[in-house]
């Protein structure tokens, strides 16, 4: 009995769910075999192009984050360096009194010896590395808490998505952009937090949505609950203590990134490229015409905005002075709530039974029946009364 004639090999273009259904992405079959009789049977394997990641840079920077603020802990010592303390069965890694610190945490003087953003040292005592080494310090527990949660769900996503080289870059560089955008404006407090590397993987996910609009479905749906979580977001960091400007900062930040990182060849091209020749018509360029303009544009005005922004920076400027309105950016204040976060200050008189402190900021007096404290232990007491 002569053979039959082998069947053609196709090329099979399935539709896949990713990111809640709204993408597609091609497979190809990886071998056709022949079984005992029947037809061929093809085996898919995704397309590199649109493959899924294993995310472990992620889960990496939570692990970072959660010892660094153990070792903050650790090196704060509050039972030596404070009057009292808040869980003091916790030994020295116990808390800050819940006055001086509400977020469960060690004291600002730690903070800032541990690396946080202070405008001061970083233009007049060289310490530009504070720029980075503050995103992975935190207030306290609870803020720790709130920002590796969202980086365990916003990361994690966006890791196995475009892969860990790709965003791993963007979440350092617009936590430093948040940084940047911060200092420029506050200039008298330190600020911690990963807040501002989030908010850039959060205006990433929008700016990868725009650039990659026609390989979505429910494109309007998407895009609304992206801006209905910024708008929230944004707003939260209109209350005291909350540093927006870091927030806003991370978040254009990582806007333009996603453009320049998260950019994605256009479906028909990826089917073209891994079709054979006899199905391959007119060829397809990789990029749409919009795409290239987005990604041109958001790179020139990333190199433009760090580099005006580190020359003003160092040079000393606060755009305060040149923006009499943007502080209320930071914090919206209310009948509710103030937004004076100067730092605390105080005049002491100690005897040999007690000590007498004095707030500069509200003349604040009060006496504490303590003698021969540490300078720490002072500061500690400034705070709580200039609160």
């Amino acid at each position: 009995m002569a053979g039959g004639v082998p069947p053609q090999r196709e090329i099979q273009i399935k539709v896949h769910s990713k990111k809640g259904g709204n993408s597609v992405y091609p497979v190809e079959p990886a071998t056709t075999t022949a079984g005992g009789g029947g037809g061929p049977t093809g085996v898919y394997r995704e397309i590199k192009h649109f493959k899924k990641w294993f995310s472990w840079l992620i889960p990496t920077f939570v692990v970072v984050n959660i010892v660094t603020f153990f070792v903050t802990m650790y090196k704060n010592n509050c039972p030596k360096n404070s009057v009292s303390c808040f869980a003091g069965f916790l030994g020295r890694f116990s808390f800050q009194p819940f006055s001086e610190n509400p977020l469960l945490g060690p004291s600002s003087n730690t903070l800032e010896k541990m690396g946080a953003l202070n405008v001061n040292k970083v233009v007049h005592e060289h310490q530009g590395w504070r720029l980075i080494t503050c995103m992975w310090l935190h207030g306290g527990v609870f803020h720790l808490l709130a920002n590796m949660l969202s980086l365990l769900v916003i990361g994690i996503r966006l890791e196995r998505e475009f892969g860990f080289v790709r965003i791993g870059l963007l979440y350092i560089i617009a936590g430093l952009g948040g940084s940047l955008f911060s200092a420029l404006f506050i200039k008298s407090n330190i600020s911690v937090g990963a807040s501002g590397a989030l908010f850039g993987l959060l205006g990433s996910m929008l700016s990868e949505l725009i650039i990659n609009w026609t390989i979505y479905a429910n494109k309007i749906a998407v895009l609304v609950t992206l801006v209905v979580i910024i708008v929230i977001n944004l707003a939260v960091g209109l209350l005291p203590h909350v540093d927006n400007f870091a927030h806003i900062g991370g978040f254009v930040s990582g806007f333009l990134l996603g453009f320049v990182f998260l950019i994605r060849p256009q479906f028909g091209w990826v089917s073209q490229r891994y079709a054979s020749n006899a199905y391959s018509t007119s060829a397809k360029p990789k990029f749409k015409v919009y795409q290239m303009v987005l990604w041109v544009i958001s790179l020139i005005l990333l190199i433009i905005g760090f580099t005006s922004g580190l020359v003003m920076l160092f040079r000393g400027v606060d755009l305060n002075d040149h923006c009499s309105w943007c502080h209320y950016m930071s914090c919206l204040p209310t009948s509710k709530w103030s937004c004076k976060t100067e730092p605390a200050f105080c005049m002491s008189e100690q005897t040999s039974s007690q000590l007498t402190l004095t707030c500069s900021n509200s003349n604040k007096t009060r006496s504490y029946p303590y003698s021969n404290l540490s300078t720490s232990q002072i500061q500690g007491l400034c705070s709580q009364l200039c609160r």
